[in-house]
């Protein structure tokens, strides 16, 4: 079980662990509503290419106009080299259907309330217009970007953005936040290796409903803006499907693989450089990145050089090793990974590939396969039918998010292990010598190793701050891990009951109700399947409520100490906010999916993107018996599904 595999937890004192916080909980990741801003146009909207300004392109097609001379046909796969992108438009879609759009979507943008019904729009995100001019040769060209990644452990070398390509930066004129719009689905790319480019519209379904659900819940995520149907083309996956395409967003779309590529290649001078951007545009600049948590009395931010114009390079570490920028720059990845991971653990989701071009360099869930909220609880469950060996697993996230950030501290490790020196001239031009290397390497492991207590300490620190939240309880007890949550996932695992609901159906009880014990077995049934106890290891249902009915009588005495008598309008209120109605279950999914390819509906679309977006609700004023039966129980032929990575 992750929870005692992890429960070791880093000795840091609450100022140190309040100083962490305050560095991974301010960053806004999945933008904030402003109900006061009216929006603009997306002609409007401002736009910017702060990536491909900063960053080299592909030396066969260096420039826009390389690209827009180009044959589309010349524009496929091949090996790039010395690069961090291509210039390549979409393809183009004939007689789009706009089938959804994320209204949370539009006003994080910044787009006014019916801009979505607008021909611009709706060319746009089915990639038939692009913001450039071919006469002036202004405005912002498209681009896929080039990665590599580790495939279930396994090298895997050039990537990239196979059916992705991104049309622009936005900036939303109120909150400032800036996110880079791009297409999955809208043809072939240099990075698209044998396939073909197109998404199918299920598996865009699936991505279209989850990236918003899950930024419903509040954890990291990429975005997705609308869903388009391309109804003349005719995709060959298992059998022959309709595309689509999803316009999504995210303030970065770089990735582990991102540098990954750079590492495998040698290429020294292409790892500083993504390494700078990274801090300077996606990061909050260097001055932003957490100090060393060494000496609590430290400001949270490293002094600047005047003379370099960067952070000064001699803050001492744990273990007294020096931290310079990019061992900041390290740290504060692997702490908002912690803090993402740790979301998905307490809202059981899976994301089923988590190979290192999947993980972002900036803790957003990203790159939505074969993914799953869990339904019976099962740490070993894998939503990925071709994980044999369950790497994947929900139990495996955190441990693997870890290993992923290792490959990225390899990467980095010449950089961070370079201490103070990082800036030597002789250094940068010729690398690690002989003589250095020893003391290089040292510093890097110890580094790497203190990394990996922090994370592990961000992780458990917020895992065990949701987990509290969803239980109703306010104030903190050592005990909680061992006495409340294992216990419960035990539990839940052992009758194998639903992970989700459970929580949901907690909130409203109320603690006079699981005052004796009869009481509490009466309770306990309400956590159990319409067809009662199902579980296959041959617990009786008697033996089931006994055992529920054991951990409830714990909670309730730990409700009661953090709420005292009569105050449980109260928190089912709390609990009701933190504790989703409404989870997009694979089951779920099915359905919509088929109701929208096999039987021509649209509404519905609209109906299960408004839960997603406001999952604490209690209805949406849709269809209320579909939505009853969508917050419901789990159909047993439903539960615990599996897909492909296909899509």
């Amino acid at each position: 079980m992750i929870l005692r595999a992890l429960s070791h937890r880093p000795q840091l004192s609450s100022l140190r662990i309040a100083q962490m916080a305050s560095h991974v909980n301010n960053s806004g990741i999945n933008g904030a509503h402003n109900g006061v801003f009216p929006g603009v146009s997306l002609q409007d909207l401002p736009k910017s290419n702060t990536f491909t300004a900063n960053l080299p392109s592909d030396p066969q097609f260096k420039t826009p106009s390389d690209s827009h001379r180009a044959l589309r046909g010349d524009l496929g796969p091949r090996i790039v080299k010395g690069a961090l992108y291509t210039y390549v438009r979409p393809e183009e879609t004939e007689e789009p259907e706009l089938l959804a759009v994320s209204r949370a979507a539009t006003k994080d943008i910044g787009l006014m309330d019916g801009e979505e019904n607008t021909v611009e729009f709706k060319q746009t995100v089915a990639g038939n217009k692009i913001f450039w001019d071919d006469k002036t040769e202004e405005g912002t060209y498209p681009w896929a970007q080039c990665y590599g990644g580790w495939q279930f452990g396994s090298w895997a070398g050039q990537l990239g953005d196979g059916r992705a390509i991104s049309l622009f930066e936005s900036t939303n004129p109120s909150t400032k936040t800036r996110y880079e719009i791009q297409l999955k689905g809208a043809g072939k790319t240099p990075y698209s290796r044998f396939a073909d480019g197109k998404a199918v519209l299920r598996s865009s379904i699936r991505e279209f409903i989850v990236s918003e659900a899950l930024n419903g819940l509040r954890i990291p995520t990429t975005r997705a803006l609308s869903l388009t149907l391309a109804p003349k083309s005719k995709v060959r996956r298992e059998r022959l499907e309709p595309g689509a395409i999803v316009a999504r967003f995210a303030q970065s779309w770089l990735r582990i693989g991102t540098f990954d590529l750079m590492r495998a290649r040698g290429d020294r001078a292409l790892v500083r450089k993504l390494a700078n951007y990274l801090a300077e545009h996606v990061y909050a600049g260097w001055e932003s990145l957490p100090s060393a948590l060494e000496d609590p009395s430290k400001p949270t931010s490293s002094a600047i050089n005047p003379a370099s114009g960067v952070p000064a390079d001699e803050t001492q570490g744990a273990e007294g090793v020096e931290e310079n920028r990019y061992t900041r720059l390290y740290r504060a990845i692997c702490r908002k990974n912690a803090m993402t991971v740790a979301a998905w653990q307490a809202y059981a989701f899976t994301n089923g590939v988590l190979n290192t071009d999947n993980t972002s360099l900036l803790g957003l869930s990203i790159d939505f396969g074969p993914f799953a909220f869990l339904d019976n609880f099962d740490p070993g469950y894998t939503p990925n039918h071709d994980d044999h060996a369950l790497r994947y697993s929900y139990k495996n996230q955190p441990s693997i998010i870890w290993w992923n950030l290792v490959r990225l501290g390899e990467t980095l490790g010449e950089l961070i292990g370079s201490g103070p020196k990082v800036d030597d001239e002789t250094f940068i031009e010729q690398g690690v010598t002989e003589l250095f290397a020893p003391e290089l390497i040292k510093r890097a492991e110890t580094i790497i190793g203190n990394v990996g207590e922090e994370y592990k300490t961000v992780f458990l620190n917020e895992y065990s701050r949701l987990m509290r939240a969803r239980l109703g309880l306010v104030s903190e007890q050592e005990s909680d891990f061992e006495e409340l949550f294992s216990e419960l996932l035990d539990t839940l695992e052992a009758l194998e009951l639903d992970f989700n609901h459970f929580f949901r159906r907690l909130s409203p009880v109320k603690l006079s109700e699981l005052d004796t014990e009869e009481h509490r077995e009466q309770k306990a049934s309400i956590f159990f399947h319409s067809e009662g106890m199902t579980a296959t290891s041959g617990v009786t249902e008697s033996a089931g409520k006994a055992r529920v009915a054991a951990w409830l009588r714990k909670w309730a005495a730990r409700a009661k100490q953090d709420w005292g008598e009569n105050k449980d309008a109260e928190r089912e209120a709390a609990m009701k906010k933190v504790n989703p109605k409404f989870i997009p279950r694979s089951w779920v999914l099915d359905e919509i999916i088929q109701r929208v390819e096999h039987q021509g509906e649209r509404d519905v679309l609209k109906r299960a993107i408004a839960m997603a977006e406001h999952p604490f609700q209690e209805s949406w004023g849709g269809d209320k018996k579909e939505e009853e039966r969508w917050c419901g129980d789990v159909p047993r032929e439903g539960r615990m599904m599996q897909c492909s990575c296909s899509s």
